[in-house]
């Protein structure tokens, strides 16, 4: 059983998930997000995996309680994905936390939602993409979370405030494809 105070051990891969870290970092990079997450299924009666991708930070992964950590830039033995959202950079969104209101470009929030909503949906099965996105608050960034297979509505956070969407939102809004 791994203590508090344990370092967690860098390593060079993370085998069957390395295609998740693969894509989790490439969408961060389009994106010019802070940090995209993905939940994974693991084997039948086994947790989930946890896979964590910041800027300019090493990659966390856990795995049945143990965490690892995978330097930002290694290059890891996965083909490149063969698909990744189509998702436009966005200048860091102004937001009153207060009001729960969030100033954004027409259609910037519903673009960034879709896309997160279509990572989720690469993930595959009933796996999880969190996506956070720079703010003017930096203790409150913009976080969206989608599960795979798109039954679920997303889920909208600024700070510890949570917005759960409408069922089907967003639908593509012109010209954000």
């Amino acid at each position: 059983m791994a203590g508090e105070n344990d370092v967690p051990e860098l390593v060079a891969s993370v085998g069957p998930l390395d295609p998740v870290v693969v894509l989790l970092r490439e969408f961060l990079h389009r994106s010019g997000a802070l940090r995209a997450v993905a939940v994974v299924a693991g084997e039948p009666g086994e947790d989930p995996a946890v896979v964590d991708v910041r800027r300019l930070h090493p990659t966390e992964v856990e795995v049945a309680g143990r965490v690892v950590l995978l330097p930002h830039a290694i290059e890891l033995d996965v083909p490149a994905p063969a698909s990744v959202p189509s998702v436009r950079q966005m200048a860091p969104f102004e937001v009153d936390v207060d009001k729960g209101e969030i100033a954004a470009p027409p259609g910037g929030v519903a673009h960034l939602a879709a896309a997160v909503r279509d990572l989720a949906g690469l993930l595959g099965g009933r796996n999880v993409a969190m996506v956070q996105f720079e703010t003017n608050t930096p203790d409150a960034p913009l976080a969206i979370t989608a599960r795979a297979g798109g039954a679920d509505p997303l889920v909208l956070a600024l700070g510890e405030e949570e917005f759960e969407m409408d069922p089907g939102w967003p639908d593509a809004p012109a010209g954000y494809t």
